[in-house]
């Protein structure tokens, strides 16, 4: 009998591990200007090697270059670095707000701002979001009150979601913006669907959706393309990798050997691969994904390549499973040091103005803040009224549950 060789099992391994010097020189680049531009019915069969290259637009110099620079005015890119310091504003506002016992939980999304924020100036006003966590950046992008936002993590009495939501799980109907949930890769089938109700009611708003790189391993990421695909849905299906899923990195879910743009491939659907620290990069990707989803000319994948700065959440410490120093290593550096440098480089900013609208926003932010913590913070000021259990529960009460609210006395 033939002796055979013992079968092997491959276990994904992180490339650094605390202690070790990080290199990120395996990672897949293009040169800014580099990726062409094609137009937006082209087939998705033509467009494959989208989907392995990144789009890129600033150079190191902070120009703009190639055909993906989406020439935006001036007072506009400032309006986005004005969003994003905001963001990172926010985020240190709330953080330290949580270590001083003032909430249970944060998630920060320091060095992935232009994601969001790029993302939501590009899609009109009434577009529908259906976001993941570390999108904060689409509501302030879209000018939703910070002292909302602060209520919801307190969780006081002017929370709009009368405390029922874990910290940072926000919902603002009226800006469009779908309830976060912290069930993974749920977004995506529920935006596919809400493009597909959309389409079929002959609406013109489209739906765009977000997950991070370890939510493509769940079946809702695949039901989502499929659906998304088969129905050509008006729908902008982003994965957010930057780089760690909690402490797994994104080797777990098959980023290893292969780019999860690349996954767009075999739904016949469009994958473009995104420098996600760009922010003319993301906007225009996102700007050519709406138009090609407005011509009723179905989905597009867009995998924005990014690197998650901070902890995964202020429960998470990640000096247990990378090096310290990671970030400093990250080769596409930071969104709002780049898009400063571009307006400097065009002769539209200075570091003078910088540091006051860096000034401006940690005022705006403290001043929101300060707000929301005279209403209420964990354990002391007002909380919402206990009656409120029985309400947002059905759209008619029931008879049962309003026999409840009698006998509660509340």
């Amino acid at each position: 009998m033939t002796q055979r060789t013992p079968l092997s099992l491959h276990i994904p391994q992180p490339r650094f591990r605390p202690g070790e010097k990080p290199d990120f020189s395996d990672l897949k680049t293009s040169a800014p200007g580099e990726v062409r531009r094609p137009p937006i019915d082209t087939a998705a069969a033509e467009m494959r090697d989208l989907a392995d290259s990144m789009i890129r637009v600033l150079d190191e110099k902070g120009r703009a270059v190639g055909p993906w620079d989406p020439r935006l005015e001036p007072d506009r890119l400032r309006l986005g670095l004005r969003y994003m310091m905001l963001t990172r504003a926010y985020d240190e506002r709330m953080l330290r707000s949580q270590r001083q016992g003032k909430t249970t939980f944060y998630m920060k999304s320091t060095g992935e701002e232009a994601v969001a924020v790029a993302q939501a100036m590009a899609l009109d006003k009434d577009d529908m979001l259906f976001p993941t966590y570390r999108q904060q950046g689409l509501l302030i992008a879209r000018d939703w009150p910070i002292f909302d936002m602060a209520c919801q993590v307190y969780a006081n009495a002017a929370d709009r979601l009368k405390g029922r939501q874990l910290p940072v799980m926000y919902s603002a109907r009226e800006a469009s913006f779908f309830t976060i949930s912290g069930n993974l890769a749920t977004q995506f089938v529920q935006a596919v669907g809400w493009a597909m109700a959309s389409a079929y009611k002959g609406d013109s708003r489209l739906a765009a959706g977000w997950i991070g790189d370890g939510s493509t391993a769940e079946g809702d990421f695949h039901y989502a393309l499929t659906f998304g695909a088969v129905y050509r849905a008006p729908v902008i299906l982003n994965v957010v990798n930057n780089q760690w899923a909690i402490s797994s990195f994104a080797g777990f879910a098959g980023g290893e050997t292969a780019t999860f743009a690349s996954r767009a491939i075999g739904y016949g659907l469009p994958g473009l691969r995104v420098d996600g620290n760009d922010f003319l990069a993301v906007f225009a990707v996102t700007q050519w994904a709406a138009e090609r989803a407005r011509a009723s000319l179905g989905p597009t994948l867009i995998e924005l390549v990014t690197y998650r700065v901070g902890p995964h959440s202020t429960s998470d410490d990640p000096s247990k499973y990378r090096p310290a120093d990671e970030a400093a290593f990250w080769p596409l550096g930071d969104p709002i040091e780049r898009l400063k440098q571009h307006l400097i480089a065009v002769g539209e900013w200075s570091p003078e103005r910088h540091v006051q609208l860096a000034a401006e926003a940690e005022d705006t932010v403290l001043t929101a803040v300060k707000q929301a913590e005279a209403i209420g913070v964990l354990g002391a000021g007002q909380r919402p009224e206990p009656g409120t259990m029985f309400d947002d529960v059905y759209k008619i009460t029931p008879p049962h549950l309003l026999r409840q609210r009698q006998q509660s006395g509340v």
